[in-house]
């Protein structure tokens, strides 16, 4: 059976920037409160013409030219996303005309903050089973169209951006697709949502007068998840593979709060060396944190081949996932 190894990243963000003293002159708050409680000084905004299949193809051409391959040489297309351009078709669809990757399948997949990890582990299990030789996945997220600017404990928390990773077959053993551990909890889907806009509160006059079409978050509940569920599935995928944090090169955590990563890098034993942490300058950018912060620690030198690397991420759903990789480009 062939193992699964990420070849390439591709990453993309918009121009404009939203500072946390932009947002100052939005809403009720201000650079200092921000920081503080999350850790974000700036994020990148998405232009009117702009959506999230654009962000896509951009970050879609990035990886393809790392790679030095043509999007035609694909099997799949995986977008993991919550901001479609449209209900239908998938997202994935447009990107794939964008691409000119013919002859290729794909689809979208929901899951929040946990999108690129369910489609990581989605595309592993494809190339794996020897039915696809090339996968790729897409993590893009237009934030910024669904936040309610008269919220400040929502809206401050957002960016927009995109990222892509090439998953491909390989005969060389010790490296790639380890393992993963993913998992559900709809008990706590009240506690971060978007309420209307599906069958259950179809758009109307009356939704949008309630500003029923903007991300609602409960956060303490949010926040209380994501630090136990974080830490218990990374400890659990360690031990179910033999390994201990000690082994772990680097953590490459979901971005929606410094101060959820930090905790779970301290109950976890972690050092500040083995945690990526990059939300400060993108905010959350929901699928596209984890592409986002493994491409800035290539860029930094602090990710080399034959690294064990950790990704872990909670999301709305509640949604929660962790996954085992060893470097390998």
């Amino acid at each position: 059976m062939p193992r699964a190894k990420i070849s390439a990243v591709g990453c993309y963000v918009p121009p404009d920037v939203l500072t946390n003293d932009d947002l100052s002159k939005i809403v009720d708050t201000n650079d200092k409160w921000i920081v503080e409680r999350t850790g974000i000084r700036e994020r990148h905004v998405a232009p009117p013409s702009m959506a999230t299949s654009d962000m896509a193809v951009e970050a879609a051409k990035a990886a393809l030219a790392e790679r030095g391959m043509e999007a035609k040489d694909l099997d799949a297309l995986i977008v993991c996303t919550v901001t479609p351009d449209m209900y239908f078709p998938a997202t994935a669809c447009l990107v794939q005309d964008r691409l000119g990757a013919s002859g290729i399948w794909g689809f979208d997949l929901v899951a929040a903050c946990s999108g690129f990890i369910y489609g990581l582990t989605t595309a592993a299990g494809l190339v794996m089973s020897g039915t696809h030789k090339r996968v790729m996945v897409i993590g893009a997220d237009t934030m910024t169209r669904i936040l309610d600017y008269t919220d400040r404990t929502t809206c401050i928390l957002f960016g927009d951006g995109a990222g892509a990773m090439i998953i491909e077959a390989t005969e060389k053993a010790g490296i790639g697709y380890i393992g993963h551990l993913n998992e559900i909890d709809g008990a706590g889907g009240q506690y971060l949502k978007m309420p209307a806009g599906g069958s259950r509160l179809p758009a109307s006059a009356e939704t949008v007068a309630a500003r029923q079409h903007f991300v609602k978050q409960e956060g303490q509940q949010v926040f209380k998840y994501a630090v136990k569920k974080m830490y218990e599935m990374s400890e659990c995928l360690l031990k179910r593979h033999g390994l201990t944090a000690q082994d772990v090169k680097l953590l490459i955590p979901h971005q929606a709060n410094k101060r959820i990563i930090q905790a779970t890098a301290e109950r976890m034993g972690l050092s500040d060396e083995q945690v990526v942490l990059n939300i400060e300058k993108y905010g959350n950018t929901t699928a596209a944190t984890i592409p986002l912060a493994t491409r800035d620690a290539l860029a930094d030198g602090r990710l080399q081949q034959g690294d064990l690397v950790l990704f872990a991420a909670v999301g709305a759903g509640y949604t929660a996932g962790s996954a085992l990789w060893r470097w390998a480009y």
